[in-house]
């Protein structure tokens, strides 16, 4: 249990403080289906009075192990958490300018944590203890759903907090 509490807190974005229990937390990839997924959680959130917690969890390729080479960066490696931090901000202020509406994006706690996106996700939902987790899914089926698996229906599977699962039609994604 020590080894789980000092790798969330190696992997949680600087300047943030553990996540107070309960709450929503909502998985992010960048994608269409996870904004539709966080709009739902922020309507959810300001309804109910419940604390907002973003997640993006940093999946290191094993080919570039820590590093990602960005072609309008001179072609300089970056380190992967550096980049992803970088995409997590613009992903949340462009759903900012967006939704304006959606006011429960400014208290919302971003963390940003490397590893297994699936694995991840249920050691954070452990220690935030939600009440609920909102994440999107492309909801593929037959043969790319055998392929590629569902990390949202593993989520469900695997998680001891309620889990909605957030679709949007006409994307593809």
């Amino acid at each position: 249990m020590t080894t789980k509490r000092s790798a969330d807190a190696e992997n949680q974005e600087a300047g943030d403080t553990p996540a107070p229990a309960g709450g929503i937390l909502v998985p992010v990839d960048f994608s269409a289906y996870s904004e539709a997924a966080l709009a739902l959680a922020c309507e959810i959130a300001a309804s109910t009075d419940a604390p907002l917690h973003i997640l993006h969890v940093v999946h290191d390729p094993g080919e570039a192990p820590g590093y990602y080479r960005l072609d309008n960066r001179n072609g300089e490696l970056l380190r992967l958490q550096d980049v992803a931090r970088e995409m997590f901000e613009e992903f949340v202020a462009h759903l900012k300018s967006a939704r304006p509406d959606l006011g429960r994006l400014e208290s919302a706690q971003k963390l940003l944590v490397v590893g297994l996106p699936v694995s991840r996700i249920i050691e954070t939902a452990e220690r935030v203890q939600p009440a609920l987790v909102v994440m999107g899914s492309a909801g593929r089926t037959g043969l790319s759903h055998l392929m590629l698996g569902s990390k949202a229906e593993q989520v469900v599977r695997l998680c001891r907090a309620p889990v909605t699962i957030v679709k949007i039609s006409g994307g593809d994604e």
